[in-house]
Formats: structure tokens, C-alpha cells, sequence
């Protein structure tokens, strides 16, 4: 399968840009220069950088200069640092992963789709050509891609997502012709829905997919997953499927990904990946299209210890494969790798981003 050079290992800076209150504070505070430091001291290439819209648009959708700014800023100490990024929408203006925001109708609104082309657009225009001066001191030359939009959600979205996917995909071939764009699919960017991804339009576009599995396990807690996942729940990584089956089923309210492929008495394991991922490696080998990660982690609430297990195993998939990833996330988020509760193992977990 074709590796993805440069975007090999990276993190998100989620809730910087995105998923946040999107006041000056937040955007002064939250990341800074030195956190890009830190982020190449691990050994990353990358970094993946969500933004909402409301970061460069206002309301009505015109530009805001002081958004670009932003993002250029961070561009620069991507540069600074060499460092690589993905430039990711997050959010656009009628559509949020997130169900509480109240975003809807983008995907059945002309008005609401032709606002999202500009956007990419002006993306385009001012960030394509970024890093062409970024020549870095291990012979790589900089780069930026860019990532059309985060976790389409309803496979019911989907003909009209690769719809839309591709006219985005042709604005901005007219602007940048060979930048490297990231696709996902419904179901959060789920690895099932790889498959029903369109062809790619050319050479460099890159099938994307996020990884939480088990949601149980990386999930434990997290209120927002289902109506009965209470925030004191916790479930060890090591647990029989059985017991996976019973209380996925109980909390989240679904059975998951792949657990009838195996025996009840059986465990999560590198074997466990391999099996989840197999649909979609074989996708990206068919088609030779890249293949990446953009999200994966494991919530605050699971012990160190377990959450140093899982990024070993999935891991090893990802490296057995080629697979570039950005794990989720440096700071804060529920999933920070930065936060003090993983000071004790971060030394031997940044072997495994």
C-alpha cells in the first residue's frame, strides 16, 4: 500500500481552533509556540489542525481576516518546527459531527454547499502554497494538505456526500492542483464506510478513517456515546468479548465492530485490529489510494497502564500497514496526551504515536 510520507506520525491540537468557545483567549492560550517544540521533541512529523468555521467566517459568511491569520501563524511554527500539517474543517456552516450544535441542512441545501466551496476556496488561495519555502534539515520538503471536512455522520448522507466531496475536490484542483486531500466518510469516518468512498478523483487524494475501537473501552465514561453510559463506568482493555458484547450493548446501545469474528473468552489484541482494519487496507491496495488515520486515542478515564496497551496494539496494525496517523489529542479534550495524568508512561506511549 503507498505510504503516506511526512504524515506519518503527528497529533491533533483539538479545541484550539475548534470546539471551543472561539473567543481571542481561547485562540492566544490554549496551544502556543512552545507546544509545537514539544510536539517535534516526540518525534511527530505532523499535526492535524481542526477548525470550525466560525474561526474564518462570520455569520453570513464572509471572510474573517484575523482566522487566516491564525492559521498562518500556526503555519508558521509548524515551519519553524518541521513540522507537516492537515488543514481540517471541522465544522462547516449546516453540519457538525456533533449533534448538539444544531447544525443541519447542509447536505440538502445548494446555498449551504455553494458557502462551503468558497470556504475551501479561500482556504485554497491563501494556504496551498504555504510551505513551498519549507525545506527542512532531513531533506523532506514541508507540507500541507488539506481535509474537506470531519465525520460525516448518517450513512444515509452518503451519495450525497461523494456528490459533494467531488465538486469540492474540483474548485479546489483549480487552485491547487497536486495539495493532498482528505475524504472520509459516514458513520464518523468509520472504517466500514472506507469502502463507499468514490474513487479517488486523482492521485493525491487520501481515504481517511477514524479509529476509537472499542468504543467502550476508548469511550468508558463518556456520556455522549449513548443514554446509558454513566461518567463512573469503567471497563478494563483486557476484558472477554463476551463482556464487551453485554455491555456495549447495555451502554452505547450497539454491538460494535467485529466481536462475532471472534470467541466469546477472546481479547482485544493485535489480531482484533488487523481484523477491523482489513476491509479498508484492502480498499486502499485495490484502488492504490493512501490510507490515514486522522483521529484515534483513548479518553482520560481509562488507566494509564490500559491506555498505553491499546496505543502499543494499534500500532503495531498501523505500522504493519504503512498507515500515517494523528493521534487525538495534544491538549486537554478528554484525550489529552499532554496532560499530567499520562506523565508517568508519556516517555514509552510517544514510541507508539
Amino acid at each position: 500500500m503507498k505510504r503516506f510520507d511526512g504524515f506519518m506520525h503527528g497529533v491533533n491540537l483539538g479545541g484550539w481552533f475548534s470546539q471551543c468557545n472561539h473567543t481571542e483567549e481561547r485562540y492566544d492560550t490554549f496551544i502556543k509556540e512552545e507546544d509545537f517544540a514539544t510536539i517535534k521533541s516526540w518525534g511527530l512529523d505532523h499535526v492535524r489542525l481542526p477548525i470550525d468555521y466560525e474561526l474564518v467566517e462570520s455569520a453570513d459568511g464572509q471572510p474573517v481576516g484575523k482566522g487566516y491569520e491564525r492559521i498562518a501563524q500556526a503555519i508558521g511554527w509548524c515551519k519553524k518546527n518541521r513540522l507537516n500539517m492537515i488543514l481540517d474543517l471541522h465544522k462547516t456552516a449546516g453540519f457538525s459531527f456533533a449533534a448538539d450544535e444544531k447544525e443541519d441542512g447542509f447536505f440538502d441545501s445548494p446555498e449551504l454547499q455553494e458557502r462551503f466551496f468558497k470556504l475551501w476556496e479561500n482556504l485554497a488561495v491563501h494556504f496551498a502554497k504555504a510551505f513551498d519555502d519549507a525545506d527542512y534539515d532531513d531533506g523532506q520538503h514541508g507540507e500541507i494538505c488539506f481535509e474537506i471536512l470531519n465525520e460525516v455522520t448518517d450513512q444515509a448522507y452518503c451519495k450525497k456526500w461523494n456528490a459533494i466531496a467531488r465538486t469540492c475536490i474540483e474548485r479546489i484542483r483549480a487552485i491547487a492542483p497536486t495539495t493532498k486531500i482528505l475524504v472520509g466518510s459516514y458513520w464518523n469516518n468509520s472504517l466500514a464506510s472506507v469502502k463507499d468512498l468514490d474513487a479517488p478523483y486523482d492521485e493525491n487524494i487520501v481515504y481517511n478513517f477514524h479509529c476509537y475501537e472499542p468504543l467502550l473501552f476508548t469511550h468508558q465514561g463518556a456520556p455522549w456515546v449513548g443514554p446509558n453510559m454513566n461518567p463512573d463506568f469503567r471497563f478494563p482493555l483486557k476484558s472477554q468479548f463476551a463482556d464487551y458484547i453485554a455491555k456495549t450493548s447495555e451502554k452505547v446501545g450497539q454491538i460494535g465492530t467485529a466481536f462475532d469474528a471472534f470467541a466469546p473468552d477472546a481479547t482485544v489484541d493485535v489480531n482484533y485490529f488487523e481484523t477491523i482494519f482489513a476491509e479498508a487496507v484492502k480498499t486502499a491496495e485495490d484502488r492504490n489510494v493512501l490510507l490515514y488515520c486522522g483521529e484515534y486515542g483513548v479518553i482520560d478515564k481509562v488507566t494509564p497502564e490500559d491506555t498505553l496497551e491499546w496505543y502499543k496494539l494499534i500500532s503495531t496494525v498501523f505500522n504493519n500497514h504503512g498507515i500515517g496517523r494523528a493521534a487525538w489529542s495534544y491538549r486537554q479534550m478528554d484525550f489529552g496526551l499532554s496532560d499530567s495524568r499520562l506523565d508517568g508512561i508519556r516517555g514509552d506511549l510517544i514510541k507508539y504515536l
